[in-house]
């Protein structure tokens, strides 16, 4: 009868346990991080606006990005190397387990082998006991029994051969099944190492992957940087072109303006002296006109039989020298009227000539006191009797186009 196997049998759901808590460890860190979201940027441009970032600023954000780049590439190595300790701490937990194993299955042998040696004596002491029966009834029945215990004999021995052969059996059985059992631990050892070292190396190929994703990105990002530096500076470069031309421009137009104002100045200039020399030949004609017509008041009034006909002379000879130094100024609104105040000095001299209402042009009100102005003095006042040059010494005239009065 074969003995019963006393191990139980730990060895194998404590290496499936390790193993599985190694898988979940190894893919929890070789997981790839999830990226951040880029922050978008809104395509959408409001007012244009000059970039206050300066090359400076670019520098400094990329050498921020650099900064987090390697603090994400240290946090990684940390990563890994956690990983590939706890990988050792799982390697030697399974090692442990082994030797345990192995423990267990040298003690399990011992005990079987016992067993057996136990089996063995316990059929020698059977044996020995038959055999001493058995001589007792030879001597009992020394004849008529011998043949009996010949054949016991022989069965006896024919079963301690059997019985032998069996355990010879068993134990060549357990050594089979051991030596499998070996074979198999030893074979699954093997595929576990093979299979750690397959993970291991994809984990380090993830790892440099990563690394050279990593690199390839900063480079892109330093790349972005470098064009959006280019673009900066290309931008600048057409701005102050832009300036340039800008300023170009105003000059231009400054020019021109100031080239406008200058045949403005002249013409009006021109148009002054124009003005000025048609008011000179009209105060020329004036005069010899108030000569002629002083001439001539200057007989009636020597001649007046009254003093009221002298002053009537006196104001007809002022208005028609002031109608004739007139220069009346273009595009005269219809209806404009303005009134004067004349006051002269005791010679006939003119003190002052005043606009006391107004025809609303400045250009007609002008050329009224300029009219004045031109036809004084009024030396004529003084060939008035005493009596009425204090009266007319001041007077107003009314300038109307075509009329004076």
């Amino acid at each position: 009868m074969a003995t019963q196997d006393p191990r139980v049998g730990y060895g194998l759901p404590t290496i499936l346990a390790v193993a599985l808590h190694v898988v979940v460890v190894l893919f929890s860190v070789i997981s790839l991080p999830s990226r951040e979201p880029e922050p978008t940027s809104s395509s959408i441009v409001q007012a244009t606006l000059v970039s206050t970032e300066t090359v400076t600023d670019q520098a400094q954000r990329a050498e921020a990005a650099r900064s987090r780049a390697l603090a994400r590439e240290a946090e990684e190595q940390r990563q890994a190397e956690e990983a590939a300790r706890e990988a050792e701490e799982a390697a030697a937990a399974v090692e442990a387990a082994r030797q345990a194993e192995q423990e267990a299955e040298t003690q399990a042998q011992e005990e079987a082998r016992r067993a057996a040696e136990a089996a063995e004596a316990d059929a020698a002491r059977r044996a020995e006991e038959a055999e001493r029966q058995a001589q007792q009834r030879e001597e009992q029945r020394v004849q008529q029994e011998e043949a009996e215990r010949q054949r016991q004999a022989e069965a006896e021995a024919e079963r301690q051969r059997q019985a032998e052969a069996e355990a010879e059996r068993q134990r060549q059985a357990e050594a089979e099944a051991e030596r499998q059992r070996q074979a198999e631990a030893e074979a699954e050892r093997q595929r576990q190492a093979e299979a750690e070292a397959e993970r291991q190396r994809q984990a380090e190929a993830e790892a440099e992957r990563q690394a050279e994703a990593e690199a390839e990105r900063q480079r892109q990002a330093e790349a972005e940087a470098e064009r959006q530096r280019q673009a900066e500076a290309e931008a600048e470069r057409q701005r102050q072109a832009e300036a340039e031309r800008q300023r170009q421009a105003e000059e231009e137009a400054r020019r021109q303006r100031e080239a406008e104002e200058q045949r403005r100045r002249e013409q009006e200039a021109q148009r002054q002296r124009e003005a000025e020399e048609a008011a000179r030949r009209a105060a020329e004609a004036a005069s010899q006109g108030l000569d002629r017509a002083i001439d001539g008041e200057s007989d009636a009034v020597a001649n007046a039989r009254q003093g009221q006909e002298a002053a009537n002379s006196f104001i007809n000879l002022v208005r028609r020298a002031v109608e004739q130094a007139w220069v009346i100024p273009p595009n005269v609104p219809g209806g404009a009227t303005a009134e004067v105040a004349v006051r002269l000095g005791p010679s006939g001299e003119l003190f002052g000539a005043s606009i006391t209402r107004s025809s609303g042009d400045s250009a007609f009100d002008r050329s009224a006191i300029q009219a004045v102005e031109a036809a004084a003095p009024f030396a004529e006042l003084r060939q008035l009797p005493a009596n009425l040059q204090r009266d007319y010494r001041q007077f107003n005239l009314r300038f109307t186009p075509g009329d004076v009065r």
